[in-house]
């Protein structure tokens, strides 16, 4: 199994791609913990897992407060003696406007929120790290060249995303750290039954691509499996483009 005696830690964990990543952690036999802010739905991905055999333990965790991020890491460590791997994939928020239409505090929500979970969950894990000589740190939604009109401050929010994932990843290498960024062009699959529009933004979304296929949430989790492993182990401050060509490199 390409995960067997990791310790992984996810934030955000009680959303579909959350979901997604735990299930394949728990498969290749990583222990997950699994964090976010609503405990029924981290409690019922836990119980799954665990009925298909896998470790998995729920707590309730805000992923941008400083305080909760530290301690959470700290007992988990504590408990495990280790952290191999950290992926945040927490919902930033925000309101998806016209830059000359949005307010300011709309407009910066998601860059806020972005660059502060970041920020706190890589440095919580790293600083278990780093005494190891070895991690893995997994940020989600990167940037790249191409955008749309309407956005606010959420593209923003991922480009930033990058350029914290490659000053990490400067700056934690020579701890045998690597620092990874999973993006895709969209996941139709993340939209709920029944959310307007549903079908024309799921056709938008594999129009874009070159394989006139979207990624799945299955397509997620096998691919953060395989770059949280040691078969990745010589890709750092780069991203992993899952868009199946939606973005042009």
């Amino acid at each position: 199994m390409l995960l067997e005696n990791k310790v992984a830690v996810l934030y955000g964990a009680g959303g579909p791609i959350g979901a997604a990543v735990a299930g394949a952690f728990a498969r290749e036999g990583a222990r997950v913990f699994l964090s976010g802010r609503t405990k029924p739905k981290l409690d019922e991905l836990a119980d799954t897992i665990r009925s298909q055999g896998g470790v998995a333990e729920a707590t309730v965790v805000d992923a941008l407060d400083e305080r909760a991020v530290g301690e959470y890491v700290d007992a988990i460590a504590s408990q495990t003696g280790q952290i191999d791997i950290s992926f945040n994939v927490i919902g930033y928020g925000g309101v998806q406007q016209p830059l000359a239409e949005i307010s300011v505090a709309d407009f910066l929500q998601p860059i806020a929120n972005a660059m502060r979970s970041q920020f706190l969950t890589t440095r919580a894990a790293a600083r278990h790290m780093t005494p190891r000589g070895s991690g893995v740190i997994l940020a989600f939604g990167g940037g790249g060249p191409q955008t749309q009109p309407g956005l606010g401050g959420f593209k923003i929010a991922l480009d930033a995303i990058e350029g914290l994932r490659r000053q990490w990843a400067c700056e934690l290498g020579p701890y045998g750290i690597r620092v990874v960024t999973l993006k895709t062009g969209g996941v139709p699959e993340c939209l709920p039954e029944g959310f307007a529009g549903r079908d024309e933004i799921t056709a938008g979304i594999q129009q874009a691509t070159l394989l006139n296929r979207t990624a799945t949430l299955g397509d997620v989790g096998s691919v953060a499996a395989f770059v949280a492993s040691d078969q990745a182990r010589t890709l750092t401050s780069t991203d992993v483009n899952i868009s199946c060509g939606a973005i042009v490199d």
